[in-house]
C-alpha cells in the first residue's frame, strides 16, 4: 500500500545575522528559535494522531536540521533527495534592499514569470512532483514527511491547485516550519490542509528564494 498523506514541511528559521539570500549556500543552519519551530511541525503531525512511515529532507543544513524532531519522535531516518532543494538564484549572498538599488542587476528581473533571477518554476515543480511521487509509493499505509523550502512547496501548492507559477514572493502563504498536507488521488495530487504548528511572529524570515 502507498502512502496516507504527505507532508510538505518548511524549515524552522535561519541563523543568518547579515540579512543575505542564502539560497544554496553552506553554513546556514537553524537558529535557537528555528529548532523550537521545527519541534512544534513534528509534535503537530504527532499530535494529529498519524504515524510517519518515511522521512525526506533536501541536502541543506537547515533542512536536516528541521528533520531531526521527526527522526526524534517517529523513529524515521531522513533520506537525502537533491529535488527537493532550494532553487538556484543569481541573488544568493546579497541583501535583497541593496542589490536592487543597483541598475547593473536590473537585468535579473526582467521575465519574473519565468523567473530570470534562478531556477525555472515549471522546473521546480516537476522536481518536486517526481521526489512527492516518488516518497507516496514507498511508504507503507503511513504518512511520508518531506522537508523542504519555502519556494519549492509555494509553486507546488500553486501548482496543484490548477493556478499560475508567476507571483509575488512578498506574498506566499508558506511560514517557517508550515505544514502543506497533500494526498493522491485518483493519480492526482489534492492539497487537504495548511497548517502552522510554530511560533514564528517574531521571526527573522528574509533569507529565503
Amino acid at each position: 500500500m502507498p502512502a496516507e498523506r504527505l507532508h510538505l514541511v518548511r524549515h524552522g528559521e535561519v541563523h543568518n545575522p547579515r540579512g543575505v539570500l542564502y539560497g544554496r549556500l553552506p553554513g546556514y543552519g537553524l537558529s535557537s528559535a528555528g529548532r523550537d519551530m521545527a519541534r512544534a511541525a513534528a509534535e503537530w503531525v504527532q499530535a494529529s494522531g498519524r504515524e510517519v512511515g518515511s522521512l525526506t529532507c533536501s541536502p541543506l543544513q537547515r533542512t536536516r536540521e528541521s528533520s531531526e524532531p521527526f527522526t526524534d519522535l517517529f523513529g524515521v531516518d531522513p533520506r537525502i533527495d537533491e529535488r527537493v532543494i532550494e532553487p538556484t538564484n543569481v541573488f544568493e549572498g546579497r541583501r535583497m534592499k541593496i542589490a536592487l538599488i543597483n541598475p547593473f542587476n536590473w537585468r535579473h528581473l526582467r521575465k519574473p514569470a519565468i523567473p530570470s533571477w534562478g531556477e525555472p518554476y515549471a522546473e521546480v515543480i516537476v522536481r518536486m512532483n517526481a521526489a512527492m511521487t516518488d516518497a507516496w509509493k514507498r511508504t507503507d499505509s503511513a504518512d511520508a514527511v518531506i522537508v523542504s523550502h519555502q519556494l519549492p512547496i509555494w509553486v507546488t501548492h500553486l501548482a496543484v491547485a490548477g493556478e499560475p507559477s508567476q507571483h509575488d514572493p512578498r506574498r506566499r502563504r508558506c511560514a517557517l516550519s508550515s505544514v502543506t498536507s497533500f494526498e493522491m488521488r485518483d493519480g492526482l495530487w489534492t492539497e487537504v490542509s495548511y497548517a502552522e504548528p510554530a511560533q514564528t511572529s517574531d521571526a527573522v524570515d528574509v533569507g529565503a528564494v
